[in-house]
Formats: C-alpha cells, structure tokens, sequence
C-alpha cells in the first residue's frame, strides 16, 4: 500500500480495538518539541526542568505552581495551552474522541492549527488503506484550504498554502521570494492537476500539497470526495451511507441539509427558507451532494428514506473552507443507547 502524509505524524500512533488512535507517548513529545515549547538557551531553569520532566514521562501531571515557575510568562502560556489539548485528548481516550469532544459543547480553546492537525491524523487513518490517490487527494480537503479558479469553464481547486506562495515565489522558494523583492520577473509555475492518467504522481509529493484537481460535475475527484465523505461518517457514526454529486436540489420534501462550510450553511439555509439568493451567492457553491443510509433504522425516524442534501461552497475570496466536525453534528443520524 502506498504511503502517504508522513507529515501528520501518523507514525507516532498507535490503532485501538475500534479502529481509534490512541495518545502516545511519542505523539505527545512531537508536541513539546515544537519551537514555541521547546526550551531555548535563555530559557531559565524551571522551564528546562518541566520539559525534562515531560519528555520523560509526557504523561506526568504539572501543576500551576510549576508553570508559575517559569521566568517568560510567553513560555508558560505555550505551556499552558499544549497541556490543556495533552489532558483533553488523554480524558477522551484517543485523536478522534478528543476531536469529536470539541463540537459537543465541553470543548477547550485550542489553537485553529492544532484542530487541523487533528483532522489530518484522523483523516489519514480513514484513508490508510485507500490505493486511489485521488481519493486521498480528494481528502485534503477536510484539512487543507483550497483555492478555486472557474476561468474558462474549469473548476479547479489547488492548496490555497500553495497557491499563495507560487504566487510570490514562483515555486522557486526563498530564491523566487529574493527575485519578487528585487522587482526581477519571476517564471510561472502552474500546479499539476491529477488526471486518471497521471494520478500515481500524488504519493511521491502527498506532503507537498502541490498538486490540483478538476471538481466538475461528473469528473473522477468530486466522485472521490464524495468516497471520502462516506468514509468520514462511517468511521465516527458506524452508519453505511451512500454519497453521490448532484448537478441541483430538486426535491418537495427537502427536509434536511448539511453544509460543509461556513458559506455553503448560509446558502443552503436561504434556499430552504425560501429566500431569494442572488446569482453570484449560487455561484459560490463548487459542489452539491444527495446521501442516503443504506440502512433506514440508522436515521432519526423522521428522516428515514429521504435524502440529506450537501452542499460545498468557497467564500467570496475563492476560497473553500471545509468543516468536517458539521458531519460529526449535524447528521440525522440515530444515537443508539
């Protein structure tokens, strides 16, 4: 099986009984050795102590009476906030019982990138055995933001990271970055979009996050996504689903939708509501989705055998920006007891 994102530290895991990936304590020393934990030269004593202490055991408990301790009050809050997301994942037993506790309410304020990072583990854990790469590129979505372009009819969505640092660089990192600033004119580089022809190029440079893919209507990545859409929900809510592209919503008994994002909830909510949306709104959506249980007892009972309607939207900066956790909360799905 090819390998893929090595950069979501999924080495550092280790898979309980349920599929789950359980805290370890090399996953959490990953954590400690980030720059902004890490003790520097000028760091004092205490500081040095604690991280000592937590990379012997990055389990132990710390009081604040440590964390006073430490001369740079900056430092002690880095520590802070990394130990609060160590105690909240270890509480809820594994990266995807910390994850889906954030959303139910009993959160904790954790910085945006560490929830990414999360997504990004989980995500490779639902795709581990996927030998589709445009799957797997398909499910950078769930973490990664996407730009599109629809010039000349195309719709196409590349790493938006990506896409801004071409655009200053050329692709020719810091030397393209040097040129831009002396005013000298800098080679376009155009990301490669996957193809069914070309899509084996992905696993060599998964972690370069440099590769486009075409989300029309009817081509192989929107299938693709929907694929990972499935997996996603299967493997929080243990429901079999079946998740296919729509061109529209054409349905009298629209009952229930779920936007993937922030602007795609706000559209989808209008048109349910029966509010005029303006062109360019609709405009804004890249794609449209119809899920059905493959089970009907799975659903709520009102909601068995009709469709949940999705919907994928980018902002009015062309960006999209998914939220995977809106799978985790707004499903009808059936809590069992």
């Amino acid at each position: 099986m090819p390998q893929f994102w090595k950069s979501s530290g999924a080495h550092l895991l280790n898979r309980d009984a349920n599929g789950y990936l359980e805290v370890t304590p090399d996953f959490l020393r990953a954590y400690f050795t980030r720059p902004e934990i890490h003790p520097v030269e000028e760091s004092c004593e205490a500081e040095h102590r604690l991280f000592e202490r937590l990379m012997t055991d990055p389990f132990v408990a710390v009081d604040e009476q440590e964390l006073a301790a430490i001369a740079d009050p900056d430092a002690a809050d880095n520590y802070r906030i990394v130990l609060r997301f160590r105690d909240h994942l270890v509480a809820h037993g594994s990266i995807e019982g910390g994850y889906a506790a954030l959303f139910k309410g009993n959160g904790i304020d954790i910085p945006p990138m560490f929830i990414d990072q999360l997504v990004h583990l989980i995500a490779h854990n639902v795709l581990r055995k996927v030998a589709d790469p445009m799957r797997v590129r398909a499910g950078e979505l769930l973490f990664r933001e996407q730009a599109v372009t629809t010039a000349d009819g195309q719709l196409m969505l590349a790493d938006a990271e990506m896409v801004e640092t071409y655009s200053r660089t050329g692709g020719l990192g810091g030397l393209g970055a040097l040129l831009a600033e002396a005013g000298t004119p800098v080679p376009s580089v155009s990301l490669d979009v996957l193809t069914e022809e070309n899509a084996s190029i992905y696993w060599d440079r998964s972690d370069r996050f440099d590769t486009a893919i075409d989300f029309r209507f009817t081509e192989p990545a929107l299938d693709a996504f929907a694929r990972v859409l499935e997996s996603w929900i299967g493997h929080f809510h243990g429901v079999s689903v079946r998740i296919q592209p729509q061109q529209s919503i054409r349905d009298e008994r629209w009952s229930w939708h779920v936007g993937l994002d922030a602007e795609a909830t706000r559209i989808l909510n209008a048109l349910y509501e029966g509010k005029q949306v303006g062109e360019t709104e609709l405009g804004r959506i890249v794609a449209l989705f119809r899920m059905d249980f493959d089970n009907r007892s799975d659903a709520v009972e009102s909601m068995r055998g009709k469709p949940v309607w999705m919907g994928l939207a980018m902002g009015a900066d062309n960006i999209v920006r998914m939220k995977p956790q809106n799978l985790l909360t707004n499903l009808p799905v059936r809590h069992r007891n």
